[in-house]
């Protein structure tokens, strides 16, 4: 019976150390010196690698803040749309902040903070064929950027029969717009901004706004104190006034409707 107790015993204890190690969880944010912040490359206004290797864009300016809220040091590091999951996943960024959609799917891979911003899906398209909301896209070609999900959520939720045309990025889109081999590219309306900016030919956005588009920022899954602290920094951003100055520094000339700029509502870090 002692042999037995014993053999118990030291079953419970083996379990215990196993089990101590699997909690341990990733480390978080709140616990490093320097973070590694991913944002976008392509996205003119958004986030943009200028030639000098530097970055720019309200999304950038919103990595900053976090960051500064944070007490961290940071590297920015580039991002695609269809690389957002990995370079958390692999743990090549600590934070993505990057017109990331929250999602459900992506809610099962990684951690939302925020979000940080509310858009609205829009369309933007050639002057001399102007597209006036979601259903006149039926029947025409639209342009997916890989890792994106706005020309999915037109068809699968909108119920709207276009031909969905994938590129690598928003950069190709837009070539492809201007050369005829899609009709409109939709997606966030600061991403269309930007780009028609940019591109300064006389494109069109459409003012559609439909599909509310909840930019948040990425983290590691299992990162709830990392997702607390980032909140509390979006908080301030807004309050202090922050969000609407660096809104109306990026977005002033594009058309976009700023009237309402007021801390969103957060998804939770459960």
């Amino acid at each position: 019976m002692k042999r037995a107790l014993s053999a118990v015993a030291a079953l419970v204890a083996m379990v215990a150390v196993v089990a101590g190690c699997g909690t341990g969880g990733p480390e978080s944010i709140v616990d490093k010196d320097t973070l590694v912040i991913a944002v976008r490359s392509d996205l003119p206004y958004v986030g943009f690698r200028k030639p000098d290797g530097s970055f720019e864009g309200f999304d950038v300016d919103v990595a900053r803040y976090v960051a500064g809220k944070l007490g961290k040091d940071f590297s920015l590091v580039p991002v695609l749309a269809a690389d957002r999951e990995k370079v958390l996943v692999d743990g090549r960024a600590d934070m993505v902040v990057a017109t990331y959609t929250i999602s459900q799917d992506r809610k099962a891979t990684v951690l939302f903070a925020g979000p940080y911003h509310i858009s609205y899906q829009d369309i933007l398209t050639r002057r001399d064929d102007p597209i006036g909301n979601v259903r006149e896209l039926a029947g025409r070609k639209i342009c997916e950027v890989r890792g994106a999900n706005a020309a999915q959520r037109v068809v699968e939720e909108r119920k709207v029969a276009a031909e969905v045309v994938p590129f690598a990025d928003y950069q190709a889109c837009l070539a492809g717009l201007k050369n005829r081999q899609v009709d409109a590219v939709t997606t966030n309306d600061v991403i269309l901004a930007g780009l028609a900016m940019q591109d300064g030919s006389g494109l069109r956005l459409s003012n559609a706004r439909f599909n509310e588009q909840r930019s948040g920022i990425g983290l590691p899954r299992g990162d709830v104190p990392g997702c607390e602290a980032v909140n509390r920094a979006i908080t301030d951003m807004y309050q202090d006034g922050t969000a609407a100055k660096l809104l109306h520094t990026w977005f002033d000339a594009s058309g976009l409707d700023l009237s309402t700029i007021a801390v969103p509502q957060f998804e939770g870090c459960s």
